[in-house]
């Protein structure tokens, strides 16, 4: 089976057999940049999660009123990228010490999470956290929480950074 990858259209590969992860750390088009870049990440669909209201739009996202995270699923094959470096990946791309702001983003929908979709995933985001904490002077406000429904954003998000020559979020890819 082919799936198609948001408003490009861009085949992406069967995704049985696949991992997903789900991860919210500032501007989801940043944030989906920076796991593209990962071998082993086979797809990846931003989007909303974490909130109270079904399948909301930008602008209710953006409104700080529905409770949902800016997020990018990702799917990824575990024979060559473990979840763990994934973790690897999430905590290096933001400060995780910084309540509901990356750089100018600002707001309840910019927080640090990881949506764990079982106990392996939820057990290794709690120790990758613990084990980052030594190194940062600020208690780390990352919530690590089970993951919830979770909406594809419009398709003008998707792959952002892709299809607009570079130009992106507040915060850039450290």
């Amino acid at each position: 089976m082919i799936f198609r990858d948001g408003q490009s259209g861009t085949p992406v590969p069967d995704l049985e057999g696949m991992q997903r992860a789900i991860f919210a750390a500032w501007c989801f088009w940043g944030v989906e940049a920076a796991f593209r870049e990962i071998e082993g990440v086979v797809a990846t669909r931003v989007g909303y999660t974490g909130g109270t209201t079904t399948d909301p739009s930008y602008e209710e996202v953006c409104s700080d009123r529905t409770g949902h995270a800016e997020a990018v699923q990702v799917w990824f094959d575990p024979d060559v990228v473990s979840y763990g470096e994934l973790l690897d990946t999430f905590w290096s791309i933001h400060d995780p010490t910084t309540r509901d702001r990356q750089g100018w983003d600002f707001g309840s929908q910019y927080r640090s999470a990881i949506f764990f979709r079982d106990a392996g995933q939820e057990r290794a985001a709690i120790g990758s956290r613990d084990e980052r904490q030594h190194s940062v002077s600020k208690p780390i406000v990352t919530e690590i929480v089970p993951a919830l429904p979770f909406y594809d954003a419009e398709d003008y998000h998707q792959r952002y950074y892709e299809e607009h020559g570079g130009a992106f979020c507040a915060t850039t890819v450290r």
